[in-house]
């Protein structure tokens, strides 16, 4: 791309509003009750749609709970979480954060827990934040992202596009949201409770809904490297 070009795409009307959906889209930990209008759920499921995948496969499955099925997947994974065995996902946690990773890992949490008045070492009081995940943070809808068993990292891959398309979505209609790896932890309860088959992996979840605006969580903003850190150039 020319810098002309450049130029031209930073100034246009289209760029100026992606450019301010990424920049002011964060993760809603902490939600208002309320359920949102179908129409509002199916207009951002549409726009996501459009998501671009591999040879076109759109593998994106979304189970969405709401009202008493989400109360008991609430009550399912939260008793699964205290009572059974380690986390056990259909596809593996990272083998190790090194290096930058780790750091940016590390300044996350920290940066959370100081928004949240969580002191440095309390493992009690991060432990309980942690499973706020399970209790999908109030939030009135949880949507569980699923891909063909058979298609491997590229569903997955698929699916982490469309995650991120479905959250700018929602931004764009005032509606908060955030995406939970830890949702995947127990994939034999997100089956039972859901009907999700064993031929669908399970990605994550999506839990979404109107943010709480009092909750210090929702204060909270991580940082982002310069888009220099991350390119290579070889011309």
């Amino acid at each position: 791309m020319t810098s002309t070009a450049s130029e031209t795409a930073a100034h246009s009307p289209a760029f100026d509003t992606l450019s301010t959906l990424l920049h002011t889209r964060y993760s809603c930990r902490a939600f208002l009750p309320e359920p949102l209008p179908r129409g509002t759920i199916e207009a951002i499921l549409a726009t996501a749609q459009r998501t671009a995948s591999w040879c076109n496969a759109q593998p994106w499955q979304l189970t969405i709970a709401s009202g008493a099925t989400l109360e008991r997947l609430r009550s399912a994974l939260q008793s699964h979480m205290t009572t059974t065995a380690a986390p056990n996902p259909d596809l593996p946690w990272p083998r190790e954060y090194r290096g930058v990773y780790q750091e940016r890992r590390r300044e996350c949490g920290w940066g959370l827990y100081e928004a949240l008045g969580i002191a440095k070492g309390d493992r009690e009081a991060s432990a309980r934040q942690a499973a706020q995940n399970f209790t999908m943070f109030g939030a009135p809808h949880v949507a569980i992202v699923t891909s063909d068993e058979a298609l491997g990292v590229y569903g997955a891959v698929d699916c982490g596009a469309y995650v991120s398309n479905f959250m700018l979505a929602a931004h764009s209609m005032g509606v908060g949201s955030i995406a939970q790896a830890a949702l995947a932890s127990y994939p034999g309860v997100l089956r039972e409770v859901l009907g999700i088959g064993n031929d669908r992996s399970i990605v994550c979840g999506i839990s979404f809904g109107m943010a709480d605006p009092a909750h210090p969580a929702n204060h909270f903003r991580t940082t982002r490297a310069d888009s220099a850190s991350s390119v290579v150039w070889r011309d």
